[in-house]
């Protein structure tokens, strides 16, 4: 897909901040480390307008990426290493439900997950979740980059047996350093919307 207009279009943490339009709307969730602000940025062809920390659990709002004023990027708080009060988490978790439950221009989430280890406990509960709730999940497998590219299936196969994978759902890798899986990504994402 080719990029020509991108922004950080809106922060919200309730519904009325959310964005007043119809663009369809692709949430991202994963692990507080698994890359999604790297993601983003390979995505939409841009360094850093999603902001890279080395410390994770930076995101804490809901982000509203707006591209080509066609599809917005919906970035949510990630779970798992975040250093925060619990109650914070638990803030986290009620407004990304809310989000999920009750969005109507939500078409589907981006559920990402390193695919240098096995799916952890958090993102089990993440995709069991989604499914139970009927919403469409593609599967991203970051950082695949790091795996050895004889491995990539071994790895592959680790995910999909941990996470109980439907058929329907698509397994992408990703590198956000080489570019790899990402036009497949935008031809799923594409076809969710």
């Amino acid at each position: 897909m080719k990029i020509t207009k991108v922004d950080l279009a809106h922060i919200a943490v309730k519904p009325e901040q959310y964005p007043n339009t119809f663009l369809p709307e692709i949430a991202l969730a994963g692990r507080s480390n698994v890359g999604k602000s790297s993601f983003i940025n390979k995505m939409i062809n841009r360094k850093s307008l999603a902001r890279t920390s080395g410390q994770p659990g930076k995101t804490q709002t809901l982000n509203f990426y707006e591209i080509n004023e066609k599809i917005h990027f919906v970035d949510v708080p990630g779970y798992g290493f975040a250093k925060v009060a619990r109650s914070v988490r638990d803030q986290w978790g009620k407004m990304i439900e809310q989000f999920f439950m009750e969005r109507e221009q939500l078409k589907g989430v981006v559920l990402l997950i390193d695919s240098r280890h096995k799916p952890s406990k958090e993102d089990k509960l993440m995709y069991d979740w989604l499914i139970h709730f009927e919403i469409p999940v593609i599967l991203i497998a970051t950082k695949c980059d790091k795996i050895p590219k004889s491995k990539w299936q071994k790895h592959l196969n680790i995910i999909k047996d941990e996470l109980g994978k439907r058929e329907e759902d698509q397994l992408i890798l990703f590198s956000s350093e080489t570019g790899y899986g990402r036009e497949t990504a935008w031809r799923t994402i594409q076809k969710v919307i």
